[in-house]
């Protein structure tokens, strides 16, 4: 069934059951199972609306519509993975509360797309892929086309979600099909420092370690630019016929060499995109564990686990043999192979992952309980590849509500999510990965421009429309 067979339309649901994509996968069509969540929670919204006396398309954004989209899910899936009480589906200070307790949260993966920097074309096939993925409440690409541009960023990543920092990184390409080059990453950094952003984001440096002037360039961009990790397509470029140009971390003629210079000139972090590749032999993480044993002073961040859609390859389950070559058990392998045990270092970042795997809980389930038990619970990284999705905010409070059930526990050996362990995830193992003092940070944005304008948007959301014509 497509999204034209449902009724309503995108604005009476929660982000999360949108379909939405980025430059990097094509939209996945919507299973009976998603048609079937989908239709609980419009009942459920418009059901709210009527007693609120309110349009859905005013709820759509609230706390409160999330819940009910996390309770549709758990009663499609027959299983209580999100939790979530009965009272926060009405009740708006209810469902803050069901949220709340987690007030520190890194996103170590954010974008924004320079002027000018897409054609039409490319713009277009983004927002079909973006919506066919999404949950079906995920309101923020429909309408009018999205902007992706530095001020939606600033809004998406800083203003209307719970962010402490984020992290500006790019795709790759040498051409215009490129959101963002590095010396812009680095100006981007340089204005929200000079208007007050006290240090909220860092930044990365693109690198096509195939590409001789880019490698030649590594020690000054590094002097000049001071990107907080090196990020790497080892699929090559992205162009209007698919990926070019391909490489591998371990192989001797790009990887090695690059990894050499990684260690002469640091910074010492290696953050490179592995998984959403539908499958293409250089979007396989197998390289890491090879590149990470022999390089054991750098940091390898591996963004996306090594996830891959459910279209694409088997569904995420227990990691075994036999599973070994798919999807984010092929990160596994990979390290396991290599002599990397939990604590090593190699970590696993979320991004489009969690917010494919939103709507799939048993496989969510499968992939933290995985990265946990074999890469470790200092190991997996929070970060959402927004503002392609819109704000990140329902996929975070999903994260904060999930809990991988008692019966996998029991069987696959995986660990309950503790408070500990989604505090190690939402923001502890990033400020190790690059370097962060967490208390710095506090005491310096306590009174910032972004405290005081999400502040203003919280007292508004709170008091409603008659906050703002009360005087009136």
């Amino acid at each position: 069934m497509s999204v034209t067979d449902l009724p309503g339309s995108q604005l009476d649901r929660p982000m999360f059951l949108r379909q939405l994509s980025t430059d990097e996968y094509s939209p996945l069509p919507y299973t009976r199972r998603d048609v079937h969540t989908i239709n609980r929670v419009q009942d459920t919204m418009r059901e709210q609306a009527w007693r609120r006396n309110t349009p859905v398309r005013l709820l759509v954004d609230s706390k409160s519509a999330t819940a009910a989209g996390l309770d549709a899910l758990n009663r499609e899936w027959g299983e209580t993975y999100y939790q979530v009480p009965p009272d926060s589906l009405s009740d708006e200070d209810a469902a803050r509360d069901a949220f709340s307790g987690f007030d520190r949260v890194i996103d170590v993966q954010t974008h924004f797309m320079a002027s000018g920097a897409y054609p039409s074309f490319p713009a277009d096939m983004l927002i079909q892929l973006y919506r066919d993925i999404m949950p079906e409440w995920w309101q923020d690409l429909d309408g009018e086309k999205p902007k992706w541009d530095i001020a939606q960023w600033l809004a998406d990543i800083f203003i209307r979600s719970e962010n402490t920092m984020g992290v500006l990184t790019s795709s790759p390409g040498l051409t215009d099909l490129r959101n963002l080059f590095n010396p812009e990453m680095a100006a981007t950094r340089a204005l929200i420092e000079r208007f007050g952003g006290s240090g909220r984001f860092l930044t990365h440096a693109v690198v096509h370690a195939n590409v001789a002037s880019d490698t030649a360039q590594m020690q000054q961009w590094a002097e000049e630019l001071h990107p907080n990790g090196w990020k790497v397509y080892t699929m090559g470029q992205l162009t209007m016929n698919g990926w070019i140009d391909e490489w591998m971390l371990d192989d001797e003629r790009y990887g090695i060499p690059f990894l050499e210079k990684v260690r002469e000139i640091g910074p010492k972090l290696v953050c490179t995109h592995k998984g959403i590749s539908q499958m293409v032999d250089n979007g396989s993480p197998r390289d890491v564990g090879p590149a990470a044993a022999r390089f054991p002073d750098i940091k390898f961040l591996v963004y996306h686990s090594g996830y891959e859609f459910f279209t694409q390859s088997p569904a995420e389950g227990e990691y075994t043999e036999q599973s070994a070559g798919y999807g984010v058990n092929r990160l596994i392998s990979s390290v396991l192979g290599a002599g990397i045990g939990p604590g090593g270092n190699v970590s696993a970042e979320l991004g489009t992952s969690w917010f494919a795997l939103t709507r799939r809980p048993e496989d969510a389930a499968h992939v933290l309980g995985k990265l946990i038990k074999y890469l470790g619970e200092d190991n997996v990284i929070w970060g959402s590849d927004s503002i392609w999705y819109g704000s990140p905010q329902p996929i975070l409070d999903a994260f904060r509500c999930f809990q991988i059930p008692d019966r996998m526990c029991e069987r696959y050996g995986y660990a309950k999510l503790t408070d500990e362990v989604k505090h190690k995830i939402l923001y502890k193992n990033a400020c190790r990965a690059y370097g962060v003092d967490m208390d710095a940070v506090l005491a310096r944005t306590a009174n910032d421009e972004v405290t005081w304008a999400r502040d203003a948007l919280a007292e508004i959301e709170k008091n409603g429309a008659g906050f703002l014509r009360g005087g009136r």
